[in-house]
């Protein structure tokens, strides 16, 4: 049953009861239920006999003190807020009270109101926070959507990407069922627009120099200059990181560096074979493929982005970056392997430019597809987003961030692309050789839903390359994912609300890149 604030009762523990009968009145005018005690041992028995709401605790009284009876009413019942009120400011009695819990503390005299204000806060505050929520949501939503259906810019689609993503932490705090369907319902819309959106601008792109940032545009945009003013750099690449993903832990870093957000977007397929190559090489994926021409097999996908070091090397060699050291550069796939580079953190103090890679996110992302604890344990955006924090908060990545924050070296890190929740499917055409991606794919002749994904049969010009004269790609949509008409029920049931990348959607492909300097 839920109750009501009529139905609210609080206990009010003060050796001066009788003389608070007005204020115990005023708040019964209220509709709080008000029950006075006037010493420590009352109140527990009290609090062992009846379920309040809340308790006034008075932290000066005869015999047993308010301390004393806060620690024990604390044992009775954890969770039952308790609210001192004392004649005492002093900060070491303050920190005391507050070590052992308290919700809150008003200073004597009180009045009427200052006690309402405080209860209030503390009874209410899911109901007025999920309220406020609200009518945030819709102002700051209906702002962007006046812009929606006009002429958008680069930077209006990443401040789409950062509302969205902002929305989606405050949401994991809030048990407002409401507001989440509307926020996935606003997802679901804009991601309808950005698509429209690449889809008429993205080639244009490609082939002009008024773009925005795309993947291989970032080196030469964050760390060529850095190298070329003779900063040390560490580049930190976390695969398949996305927006929201990174403003959780993006917290936990601000004590030791300060931190400039900026936003890229991931080329097409915004998957790690392309969208990382690129990063890497600062070339399209037509460059890589005819200055590298073994890098791109089809019959070996798992391989794709073997060359990452040697792109790195050659990319800002091509730029004028001379290094007087071998360019240092390591893969981490698991948390073995990440414990040990944190043991020789110290070997890379010296380098101009030290690079690593981080690839639990997308490992995770995959291997829940095919975990049935992983699903469970991950089952939604919010759970996703909160293992993330934890694996963060505890993982060779974070300690090898705070042992460079003591070191002159100036830290970009990003990602190469984001994920999407998938939960349609959509039919692809194709031969036995077509790649395996569920967001996209490449082989001969390939065909589609263009409703539901896109179809490039001149992968030039996409800057994609070409390895038959048949070569053909297609690309998902919003939260599409691609199944085989002869096995169509078993992936849909394997894949639904799995998350994927290498489609268009605002998670794919508007990427986080903060700049952190040391503190």
């Amino acid at each position: 049953m839920i109750q009501t604030t009529a139905s609210k009762k609080i206990l009010w523990v003060d050796d001066e009861i009788d003389s608070l009968k007005p204020h115990i009145l005023f708040l019964e005018k209220k509709g709080f239920e008000v029950d006075g005690v006037m010493s420590g041992d009352d109140a527990i028995v009290a609090v062992q006999k009846n379920m309040y709401d809340l308790v006034l605790l008075d932290e000066m009284m005869p015999g047993k003190d308010g301390l004393t009876t806060l620690e024990e009413i604390k044992d009775i019942r954890p969770h039952l807020p308790v609210v001192m009120v004392t004649k005492s400011e002093e900060e070491s009695l303050m920190d005391e009270a507050i070590g052992q819990k308290i919700d809150d503390y008003l200073v004597k005299p009180v009045i009427p109101s200052q006690i309402l204000l405080v209860i209030k806060r503390i009874l209410d505050s899911k109901k007025i926070i999920s309220s406020s929520s609200m009518k945030r949501y819709i102002a700051e939503i209906n702002r962007f959507n006046q812009k929606l259906y006009g002429d958008l810019s680069p930077e209006d689609w990443y401040e789409a990407a950062r509302i969205l993503a902002s929305w989606d932490l405050e949401l994991d705090e809030s048990n407002d069922v409401g507001l989440f369907q509307t926020h996935e319902g606003t997802k679901k819309e804009w991601n309808i627009e950005f698509t429209k959106y690449i889809e008429k601008e993205y080639t244009r792109w490609l082939f002009s120099d008024d773009r925005p940032v795309l993947s291989p545009d970032v080196s030469g945009r964050f760390v060529v200059p850095r190298l070329k003013e003779n900063k040390k750099v560490l580049f930190i690449v976390v695969d398949c990181m996305r927006l929201d993903q990174w403003m959780m832990v993006e917290p936990l870093l601000a004590e030791f560096y300060n931190i400039e957000r900026h936003y890229y977007f991931s080329i097409l397929p915004s998957a790690t074979p392309f969208a990382r190559n690129a990063l890497f090489a600062g070339q399209f994926p037509e460059d890589i493929h005819e200055i590298y021409p073994d890098n791109y097999k089809v019959q070996d996908e798992g391989s794709l982005n073997r060359y990452e070091d040697k792109f790195l090397e050659d990319n800002l060699a091509r730029r004028g970056v001379r290094l007087q050291k071998q360019l240092k550069y390591v893969k981490i796939y698991n948390n073995t392997e990440g414990e040990e580079l944190t043991r020789r953190t110290a070997d890379y103090y010296e380098s101009q430019i030290a690079t690593f890679v981080f690839n639990f996110l997308d490992i995770l992302a995959h291997g829940r597809s095919n975990n049935v604890i992983l699903k469970e344990v991950a089952g939604t955006e919010a759970a996703f987003r909160s293992l993330m924090k934890s694996w963060f908060n505890h993982s060779p990545l974070f300690s090898l961030l705070k042992a460079f924050a003591g070191r002159d070296f100036t830290v970009i890190i990003t990602s190469d692309h984001g994920s999407v929740l998938c939960k349609r499917g959509t039919v692809a055409h194709g031969r036995k050789s077509t790649s395996t991606n569920l967001r996209y794919k490449y082989g001969d002749n390939l065909n589609s839903d263009l409703k539901e994904s896109i179809l490039i049969k001149k992968p030039e010009q996409w800057r994609l390359p070409s390895f038959t004269l048949a070569t053909t790609y297609i690309i998902a949509k919003e939260d599409f994912y691609f199944v085989y008409p002869n096995n169509y029920n078993e992936m849909v049931r394997q894949f639904m609300n799995s998350f994927q990348h290498g489609g268009i959607s605002l998670e794919e492909m508007v990427v986080p890149l903060a700049i952190l300097n040391p503190k």
